[in-house]
């Protein structure tokens, strides 16, 4: 299939959604599908978005997108982030009548809550109840945050999971010797991550643990961190075996956050054969219980303590059942898909219409071909 990925977080960017949206695109590449990418990258006008600056706003973006969707004709597109480039992919298929998917990576209005105290969660779950409803169907990785979101009032949601690269995560990486903690009491409690208000990364400090707490990342809350614990490490972000080395080498790591969707880095971690202990919430709550892989509790010191009992093996084990050939098939499985040859017919339509009429055409999809049909 021809696949059109509109995203507003995409590489050089470092975090969890641009990691799926990464892995999932080459993945469908090697299933032979055709992925083209809108992305901040583009040459688009744009500026940091406030407190978030790795996120780029972008402007005068509609008369460039349109070509690019009307050239490249998909038969599936998906709207991964509700920013600036999201909302006018979603502005031009609503025009259009072109069925789309969304998918749910961020606790958008929580975050915005927390850097902004001014602007309530109402406010925030109604800008993204807007923006995901009126697609065909929103993805979301795990079953607690799909209750979460229906009791919220969002609909036609389907799951669509994670996985992890079990070679570059891996516990060979581990070295008791020659530890990248060597220096430091045992035992290592770590957390990785980008260091930012809404991670919850104080709690974790704030901890009566043993041993050494240490931090590996980098964001905009990292100088405030560095003043108000001072006894704890902070190494900067680390990357490809390095990073692996600081998963591996530790004894926990602490998942502190209360607002992540998934929580990549758990799976990370247990791949290299580090236990994990964070809060029952979505996302640990979903991937942690039964596994024997990490412990939730709401007592996050409890809950660390109690990985230091837990087999790294069973750790490296459990990470093995999560597959990103899995994570892309269940994706393309998910697309909104109007039936073949109309789809190709309409394409080469607008194509033409947009070339007389440039952007202002408002040709529909045919009403029948918007409802949700197998690709």
């Amino acid at each position: 299939m021809r696949i059109l990925l509109v995203t507003d977080a995409w590489e050089p960017q470092v975090n969890g959604v641009v990691r799926t949206l990464t892995k999932t695109v080459s993945e469908c590449r090697a299933m032979g599908h055709e992925v083209e990418i809108i992305h901040p990258g583009l040459g688009y006008l744009s500026f940091p978005l406030p407190t978030y600056p790795e996120i780029k706003m972008c402007f005068g973006a509609k008369k460039d997108i349109e070509k690019r969707i009307r050239d490249f004709a998909p038969d599936g597109i998906h709207i991964a982030t509700e920013g600036s480039l999201g909302q006018v992919a979603r502005s031009l298929c609503l025009k259009w009548g072109w069925p789309y998917s969304t998918s749910y990576h961020t606790k958008f209005p929580e975050y915005v809550n927390a850097r902004f105290k001014f602007i309530p969660l109402a406010a925030g779950y109604w800008f993204m109840r807007r923006f995901h409803n009126s697609g065909g169907c929103m993805m979301v990785a795990t079953p607690s945050m799909r209750d979460d979101l229906e009791q919220r009032g969002f609909n036609n949601i389907i799951p669509w999971a994670r996985g992890v690269d079990t070679e570059t995560f891996h516990t060979k990486f581990r070295d008791e010797e020659n530890s990248v903690y060597k220096d430091l009491p045992r035992p290592i409690f770590v957390n990785v991550g980008r260091i930012s208000v809404e991670k919850n990364i104080e709690k974790f400090l704030e901890a009566d643990l043993p041993g050494s707490k240490v931090i590996v990342g980098e964001g905009p809350h990292l100088e405030t961190l560095r003043k108000n614990y001072p006894d704890a490490i902070f190494t900067g972000a680390k990357f490809g075996d390095d990073l692996s080395r600081y998963f591996a080498d530790a004894d926990v790591f602490v998942f502190p956050s209360l607002t992540d969707t998934f929580g990549l880095v758990i799976l990370e971690s247990m791949a290299c054969g580090t236990p994990v202990a964070a809060y029952p919430v979505p996302g640990p709550k979903d991937i942690i219980p039964g596994s024997n892989a990490g412990v939730i509790d709401d007592d996050i010191a409890k809950a660390a303590m109690a990985c230091l009992k837990l087999d790294r093996k069973q750790a490296r084990a459990y990470s093995l059942t999560y597959s990103w050939t899995a994570c892309a098939e269940e994706f393309v499985q998910n697309l909104k898909v109007p039936p073949m040859p109309e789809r190709r017919r309409f394409w080469k339509r607008l194509r033409r219409l947009g070339g007389k009429f440039g952007t202002n055409v408002r040709l529909r999809l045919p009403k029948r071909l918007r409802r949700d049909k197998d690709q």
